[in-house]
């Protein structure tokens, strides 16, 4: 059953293939992973998620990145948000809070793609008076039934008008990408945990454990269509790779982000992405404080934990 006119779902709908783009935010309909969603209660939903075998951003040598979690948790929450909490496609959607827990042995790729369940409980609505919706969702994630990720998230929606007048001059998302600085040089690939120059996103600055973010608009996975700023999910990469840049010459995953989004990054102004030693977690596990800055205060922060790449079987 498909959904209706007014996007509200019901018990056992499946996505027609190639609907779901404006209900995820993606606009190329390939990089669109969720398949169908279940009521269970009010407050519980289980989505149902499609992860491709093979993928020239999400899949590196055999592995999926933790990144595709998080993208997977984004996309089922847009996707619950319009169709669950009645909120029109017309309201801007932004994370302020974000921990994301992730077993890395859960990331290893295979022959065929992977299917992932979501289950999904809203643990708080505020809604206030002029539109704006305040939420909250806890989200556990299973790949065959074993456990993948789990994860806690804050998230708010503008209606227009409020979007507009919080972003003033950069309210037209056209003109704002448009301004995006020009492109500068990657850090060397396999030092952050990639293989193509193009999918990095942090720039050496020749200060230790400091970066500028690099910002290539051109990339049809990060960028799909233009942003008014540059999207939470980019910046969790910088913290992913400013992580791994500080575990080398340890080949090493990250495994939890414990994120704050503080501030909205402009495509029109260096941002500087830096890092420094956390305490080891609960378990001995790395960390890394990751702070994003621009003109002079911090937009982003997050408290990213890693361990060694589980050996091949």
């Amino acid at each position: 059953m498909a959904t209706d006119t007014t996007g509200r779902s019901g018990l056992g709908t499946r996505i027609p293939e190639g609907s779901t783009g404006s209900l995820v935010r993606k606009a190329v309909r390939t990089e669109a992973l969720i398949t169908s969603w279940d009521g269970i209660s009010g407050e519980a939903q289980t989505v149902t998620a499609h992860w491709p075998a093979r993928h020239p951003f999400y899949v590196q040598s055999g592995r999926y990145s933790p990144l595709l979690v998080t993208e997977t948790i984004r996309q089922a929450l847009a996707l619950l948000t319009h169709t669950q909490h009645d909120i029109p496609l017309d309201h801007r959607l932004g994370w302020e809070r974000l921990r994301c827990d992730i077993e890395p042995g859960g990331l290893k790729a295979g022959h065929e793609p992977a299917s992932i369940e979501l289950l999904i409980t809203c643990t708080g609505v505020t809604r206030r008076r002029l539109g704006s919706v305040h939420l909250s969702a806890r989200v556990e994630a299973l790949r065959d039934g074993v456990r993948l990720a789990t994860a806690d998230v804050r998230y708010t929606t503008h209606p227009p008008m409020i979007y507009d007048r919080l972003r003033g001059a950069y309210s037209d998302a056209g003109e704002a990408f448009a301004r995006a600085l020009p492109l500068t040089a990657p850090v060397p690939p396999l030092r952050v945990g990639r293989t193509a120059e193009k999918d990095v996103v942090l720039t050496p600055t020749g200060t230790a454990h400091t970066w500028t973010l690099r910002l290539d608009t051109r990339h049809t996975v990060l960028f799909d269509h233009p942003h008014d700023h540059v999207p939470g999910m980019v910046l969790l990469e910088a913290a992913g790779q400013a992580a791994l840049a500080e575990a080398m010459p340890r080949a090493s995953v990250a495994v939890c982000f414990d994120t704050t989004f503080l501030r909205y990054v402009e495509f029109d102004q260096p941002c500087l992405i830096t890092a420094e030693p956390a305490e080891p977690d609960e378990r001995g596990r790395t960390r890394v404080k990751v702070t994003a800055r621009q003109a002079g205060r911090p937009a982003f922060t997050s408290t990213v934990t890693t361990e060694p790449v589980p050996l091949s079987r």
